[in-house]
């Protein structure tokens, strides 16, 4: 390869992708039809509704989001939905595909043609527009529970490093993966009549991630703060969250964890080190 020109080597790759472009396009179009929920504010007095959309599946990528991208780009610049990262991290485009909330990213297009793919956003929450829910109340609970490491000794903040044992740090897994896509938090029914009051699974695991933290000092503080009718008990145990989550996280585990905390069944474990030291 060393002796190969670079001229030599893109001239190769033209020919390659132009020999991949030009079997794409002359093979039978495979149309998919997408239905996906179309509102717009600045049309007030038009009710939402749904829009179809043929995607060939020949030119387009393997995942929702591949063919969302597809049609905005090549067929409706108006269809509005969040997107970022494309690998399952950020939860942008978290949204209801097929009747259930996953991310469009690493969701795999039903190759089924007879079938349509249904897309609507997260349900239960105030939309901006077509696929774009309004999550401002979802961040406000997050906020809510201060999901930052709180100390009691006084010392300053970033003056050293606080230590956690290995076991310790054990106990973190399962939990910090969690990308906040709210993916589980719309799922749930006890959130959906209650989401003024009730924090949700989401932010409910986070919060739990925090008080079982060896290096937080806080626990028995940020359990007090949860110390009452709705903000963990409005949790029925449905399991919706659990089953719906695509990081394959248990945060109704976590969930009854925080409870058992509340009621004293059990109790945060006293840490493998001395984090000050």
């Amino acid at each position: 390869m060393a002796g190969i020109a670079p001229q030599a080597c893109r001239n190769a790759f033209r020919q390659v992708r132009g020999f991949h472009v030009s079997a794409s396009q002359n093979a039978e179009a495979r149309l998919k039809t997408f239905s996906i929920y179309r509102w717009n504010p600045d049309k007030p007095d038009e009710k939402p509704y749904t829009q179809d959309y043929k995607v060939d599946l020949n030119t387009c990528g393997p995942m929702v989001l591949d063919a969302l991208i597809k049609i905005k780009n090549e067929m409706d610049p108006t269809l509005t939905f969040r997107r970022s990262c494309r690998e399952g991290i950020c939860g942008s485009c978290a949204m209801n595909i097929g009747g259930g909330n996953t991310l469009a990213c690493i969701s795999k297009i039903d190759t089924n043609l007879g079938q349509t793919c249904k897309v609507y956003p997260l349900p239960h929450m105030y939309i901006v527009k077509d696929l774009v829910p309004d999550l401002t109340n979802f961040y406000n609970q997050y906020k809510s529970i201060q999901p930052w490491l709180q100390r009691g000794d006084g010392k300053d903040a970033g003056s050293k490093q606080y230590l956690q044992s290995v076991e310790d740090r054990k106990k973190l897994d399962g939990l910090y993966e969690c990308i906040l896509c709210a993916c589980c938090s719309t799922s749930c029914p006890s959130y959906w009549w209650n989401g003024d009051k009730y924090l949700g699974p989401a932010v409910l695991m986070q919060a739990y991630r925090w008080i079982i933290d060896s290096r937080d000092t806080q626990a028995k503080e940020r359990l007090e703060k949860l110390r009452d009718p709705f903000s963990v008990y409005r949790c029925h145990t449905i399991m919706n969250c659990t089953r719906t989550c695509p990081k394959g996280l248990n945060p109704g585990k976590a969930i009854a964890e925080i409870k058992k905390l509340l009621a004293n069944i059990s109790e945060k474990q006293k840490p493998g080190l001395d984090a000050a030291v």
